[in-house]
């Protein structure tokens, strides 16, 4: 692993006077799978949005030195599944094609290589013999998949998933888990919004921990502790212990 980092700085969000993220900062390592939890209405989606630079806000990121501009080409957004339009009529082949539109010039076609890409990517999450079917007649985690293989394709070095294993079945879930490993062994950093507290130790490497404001960020030993827990979800949950693993259990 390099000593390369991503480093967000006093990184704040506000609509119409509300804070809906307050002066956040922590880095993380290059080559580094990160949890981003906390409580309903946090403000996990609003960081990431921040951080790709999809809201407006204060506060600084530098991914490896360098700003998000330099490095729109090698970072790779899925967002939640809720705010796309899957009555869309699209292929699944063409959903994972547009991974490669970033390295295509406006005037120019998608090449040979680049559908060979779109191919290669939707083989590697088992969705390959779905390639010509509508999106929308595939379950929540054939979806899931798809985009994920989207996100292959582009050949990026970060990737944000907002929540991605919300509605989707055991097989794709360790299916996209799997493949996140793999990226991580090569090198890529992911950030992943994730709600269910009981897989974050099997899942992750690091930990950002919030309520609108940083509660604790750093590795999973360290941020999945009662204490920290209990002071982010505060009254609206129940911290418990189900053999070693903490659940946090309410709305």
């Amino acid at each position: 692993m390099t000593n390369q980092q991503i480093e967000v700085k006093h990184l704040s969000v506000n609509y119409y006077n509300h804070s809906a993220i307050r002066d956040i900062s922590f880095s993380v390592q290059e080559g580094t799978i990160v949890g981003v939890i906390g409580p309903n209405g946090a403000g996990k989606s609003t960081l990431m949005k921040a951080m790709l630079g999809l809201e407006k806000s204060g506060g600084d990121v530098s991914y490896f030195g360098k700003n998000i501009q330099s490095m729109r080409k090698k970072i790779a957004y899925v967002p939640q599944r809720n705010t796309i339009d899957w009555d869309f009529p699209v292929r699944v082949e063409d959903v994972v094609l547009m991974g490669r539109f970033v390295h295509i010039p406006w005037y120019k076609r998608a090449s040979r290589y680049d559908r060979d890409c779109a191919r290669e990517a939707l083989d590697k999450v088992g969705m390959g013999t779905y390639a010509n079917r509508q999106i929308g007649e595939l379950s929540g985690g054939q979806q899931q998949r798809v985009f994920l293989a989207r996100a292959l394709a582009q050949d990026a070095d970060l990737f944000f998933l907002d929540e991605p294993f919300v509605g989707i079945d055991v097989q794709s879930e360790e299916i996209i888990v799997n493949i996140l490993h793999e990226l991580r062994n090569d090198g890529k950093t992911m950030f992943i919004i994730h709600h269910d507290l009981s897989k974050v130790e099997k899942y992750f490497d690091q930990l950002v921990l919030l309520n609108q404001v940083l509660i604790q960020a750093g590795a999973v030993r360290d941020v999945y502790k009662p204490k920290f827990l209990k002071e982010a979800y505060q009254e609206n949950a129940a911290i418990i212990k189900e053999g070693n693993e903490m659940v946090v259990v309410g709305p």
